[in-house]
This record gives structure tokens, sequence and C-alpha cells, in this order.
């Protein structure tokens, strides 16, 4: 995982402690740019905006997840609650992306008609 993270047990003082949750975010923040990277993809892929939402897969996850979490002794609730939020945010991205996506292609399209009746 990251080899120059103290296990808590060995972490004597508060900035030993604020040094290590430092190094797990920084982490985290890659991790999260690796998964935004396919959130990207998925939205080139989707052709219609109502497709960034799928409800069955969304509550899939976010119980699986849950469930891993608690297993690993993590609180579910607090998963449950930075995945919605994470989920939401990117449902609202490839929204965004697909609408414009097709905006553009609309204007093109129709820019396009314009030059062929001139």
């Amino acid at each position: 995982m990251l080899p120059d993270l103290k296990p808590p047990s060995e972490c004597s003082t508060r900035q030993d402690i604020r040094t290590s949750i430092d190094l797990i975010d920084e982490e985290l923040l890659r991790l999260f740019v690796v998964r935004q990277g396919y959130i990207r993809r998925m939205a080139e892929l989707k052709t219609h905006p109502d497709q960034a939402f799928d409800a069955e897969r969304i509550e899939t996850m976010v119980h699986r997840l849950t469930v891993r979490a608690e297993e690993l002794g993590l609180e579910g609730e607090q998963v449950d609650k930075v995945w919605r939020t994470l989920i939401d945010w990117n449902v609202a991205y490839e929204e965004r992306t697909i609408a414009a996506r097709l905006e553009a292609n609309q204007k093109n399209a129709s820019g396009n008609e314009a030059t062929k009746s001139d």
C-alpha cells in the first residue's frame, strides 16, 4: 500500500498521525483521478444524458461497498454517504458531458445543413 505509512499503533504524536493521514489522502486523490478517467470514458460511451443514472447499479454497488466496509471494520453509514456523494457528482458530470456533446453535435449538423444549402 503506502511504504512510508506508520501503523496507527506506532504513531506517538498528533503530527505522526497527521502525516499518515496526509499520505493516505494523497493516495486517495490519486485513486480518484484514476476512477475519474473511467467516469469520463463512460460518458463518452453513453449516448443520452438519461443513461447517466442507473438506480439498480447504484444500489447494488453501494450495498456491496457498505457490506465490505463493515467487514473491514469501517462504519457502513460513512461509506454509504461518501459513495452516494461521489456517485451523485459522477452522474451529474456524465449528464453535463453527454448533453454538451449532443448539443455540439446538433450545432455541427445544423451548420453542415446550412453550408449545403448555400
